[in-house]
């Protein structure tokens, strides 16, 4: 004996309501058998509908077993279920079920984007079939602009695109008028000629008479189950000898085409690519669909994006000004003082920093070069011009470990040093004071306290606002400096210029050793710049961390409003969900449409967040000259990141929402 197609064996259904079960379906035992056409008739609320909805796989019994094929629904999953409806099942429904914003070819195609069909192969059947239905011009229509015939023969076509071996019709002819009616009831007797198994749910007797078998339904029991003689053979005649040409016929020739499905099937890469498509698509014409409120949605993502990349790019910029400042007064470069500290009062007797001590630290490996310093407050005069400036005694080396440049002249050469040269480099403020704004000043002989010295060179205005940029300066050879002018041998202070290869570090510790051995006892201290670079930059991550902390309030903020719609979304499209669990749509396929559309929101606001951020850097640029806003190719990446995850955390509870509902559930909702 055969194994029967479809076998339910003393199957029960019952619905939890309050304290007490409501039983819809009593100890149905019922076959149906491959090439029937059975119909299921009974009064509203005799159990029918429910019992087609088992037999779909939308619905488990509560007790029974049911078998399709000779297998147990009882051992499969919620994939594996959808995976039954999209191979062995088609559903045709009295309200079509169509999806309003799809074209008749796209709702048609749709369980062979579940079934991971190519999309060439799945476009070119969906028209095939719509044009064995008699729709070949109305493949681009959406449902809105079909007639309610032509709706449900988009729906048999949706039911045929996998195959539709068991073919379930729910009152098929129940929302359309006469005419219609009996051209939909003659596709569905021509499918079953062809080998489709049809089961028609309905309480027409008229449709129920063109069934093979009649199960008849009351209180939830079959009370009948009795074989009929079908009379499509007189509907048929009828209706050809109205318009046979324009009758939607299944015409036989076309009977291989009609019943199998696309035999091609794209790679496990390409089906789930197909799949993302799909969702996307669906996701942006939800978007465009209501402009208004996805504009609203974004708002509060473009904001945080926006305020985190502003402020990240703020922070980033002052970073680099603040560099560029300490860089223009010389980096990697250690400053040696006598004492013990800033402020020690025991400095000014201390006078072991010397000219052997310059000597000594310029044959190391690890410095660059070296520069000592000895200043004082003397009188400058030139012609009649009579002024204060600093005076300061200085190396060959000394412009290159302070990082200066010349706009006239040159410096100092170790010839100058040798030989106590009476030559001068001064400051543009000094130049500007005795010369004039036009003045040359090279060639020119000041009077330095009482000794005439030559101007050779005149430095370039800094770039760092350190420091006082209304002084006037002058630098003399060291030698001259102590020889002529201060009477003393040592220095104030001595400046060395750590090579760039070698560590600030461990140059600072070494060059502490030696003059401590030089010394006998460790009379100075040292101030290391590279130490203020990294307290800069600390204190400068710490507060961008902090604004953007602050900045990532209002991105939390915005993703809650994502969350908030998707919701909203979710119970706005819950039939839509039905409808695609009903064609074969998993849970993943349900849960990854709404997750997307969460996350397209997130990057369109957070893109619009982006290039909001640009523009709020033109302007910055506009208003403040001395620095600019700098965004980091690494920031605009991890905005993005930042846009995805939002979309992903905020989205995740309304997907998996929408990917728990129940089947019966959703196509239920209007």
């Amino acid at each position: 004996m055969s194994t029967p197609l479809l076998q339910l064996i003393d199957v029960a259904r019952r619905f939890p309501t309050g304290e007490r079960d409501v039983v819809v379906l009593k100890n149905i035992n019922l076959s149906i058998d491959t090439g029937e056409i059975v119909a299921i008739v009974g009064a509203s609320g005799s159990g029918k509908s429910t019992l087609m909805n088992i037999l779909g796989g939308l619905d488990q019994p509560s007790a029974g077993i049911y078998r399709v094929a000779g297998v147990d629904t009882r051992e499969l999953d919620a994939d594996a279920l959808a995976r039954l409806r999209r191979e062995r099942f088609g559903f045709i429904f009295q309200r079509y079920h169509l999806l309003p914003h799809l074209s008749a070819a796209a709702n048609v195609e749709m369980p062979a984007v579940y079934a991971g069909s190519p999309p060439a192969a799945r476009r070119a059947r969906a028209e095939y079939l719509l044009a064995r239905l008699g729709l070949a011009q109305r493949t681009g229509h959406r449902p809105g602009q079909l007639s309610g015939g032509q709706q449900q023969r988009v729906s048999i076509a949706r039911a045929l695109m996998n195959g539709g071996e068991i073919i379930l019709a729910d009152e098929p002819t129940g929302a359309l008028d006469s005419a219609s009616g009996q051209d939909v009831i003659r596709i569905l007797s021509e499918l079953n000629a062809l080998g489709h198994t049809v089961v028609i749910v309905t309480h027409d007797e008229h449709v129920a008479a063109h069934a093979h078998r009649i199960i008849e339904m009351r209180d939830g029991e079959i009370v009948a189950d009795r074989a009929n003689t079908p009379v499509l053979d007189d509907v048929r005649q009828a209706v050809a000898d109205v318009d046979a040409p324009a009758a939607c016929t299944v015409q036989s020739s076309a009977a291989s085409g009609v019943s199998a499905p696309p035999r091609q099937r794209a790679s496990r890469c390409s089906a789930r690519i197909g799949r993302f498509a799909e969702a996307f698509k669906m996701a942006w014409l939800a978007l465009v669909s209501r402009r208004l409120r996805t504009i609203l949605t974004m708002l509060g993502i473009i904001i945080g994006i926006t305020s985190v990349v502003s402020i990240v790019a703020i922070g980033e910029g002052a970073k680099r000004y603040m560099l560029d400042e300490i860089a223009s007064i010389g980096t990697n470069t250690i400053s040696i003082y006598p004492g013990r500290d800033w402020g020690d009062s025991q400095a000014s007797m201390i006078e072991t920093l010397v000219p052997r001590d310059l000597s000594a630290l310029a044959e190391q490996a690890y410095i660059d070069s070296v520069t000592p310093e000895t200043s004082r407050s003397l009188l400058l005069r030139y012609r009649n011009i009579d002024v204060h400036a600093l005076v300061s005694g200085v190396s060959e080396d000394y412009f290159r470990v302070r990082g200066m440049t010349f706009t006239r002249g040159v410096g100092f050469r170790a010839e100058d040093i040798r030989r106590q040269a009476p030559v001068a480099v001064i400051d543009q403020n000094t130049r500007r004071k005795l010369f004039g704004e036009h003045g040359t000043a090279l060639g020119e002989v000041i009077l330095v306290d009482n000794l005439p010295c030559v101007v050779i060179g005149v430095t370039a205005p800094p770039k760092s606002t350190f420091g006082d940029v209304k002084s006037l300066n002058v630098w003399l050879p060291y030698t001259t400096a102590s020889g002529r002018l201060f009477g003393q041998r040592h220095f104030d202070s001595i400046t060395v210029k750590v090579r760039d290869d070698q560590p600030a570090a461990v140059a600072e510790s070494s060059l502490a050793k030696l003059l401590t051995q030089r010394h006998g006892r460790k009379d100075f201290f040292t101030y290391n710049v590279d130490d203020v670079v990294k307290t800069l930059e600390r204190t400068g991550r710490a507060l961008t961390l902090l604004l953007s902390l602050i900045a990532v309030i209002s991105l939390v903020v915005g993703g809650i409003g994502v969350m908030n719609i998707m919701l909203v979304s979710v119970t706005e499209r819950t039939r839509e969900i039905g409808i695609r669990m009903a064609v074969g749509a998993r849970q993943s396929d349900i849960m990854q449409q709404f997750l997307v559309e969460a996350v397209t929101v997130c990057l369109m606001g957070g893109a619009i967040g982006i290039a909001l951020s640009f523009g709020i850097g033109s302007i910055f640029s506009l208003i403040v000259d001395e620095w600019k806003m700098v965004f980091a190719p690494a920031a605009i990446v991890i905005a993005f990141l930042c846009s995805t995850l939002t979309g992903v955390v905020f989205g995740f509870m309304p997907a998996r929402n929408a990917a728990r509902l129940d089947p019966i559930d959703a196509l239920a909702r209007d």
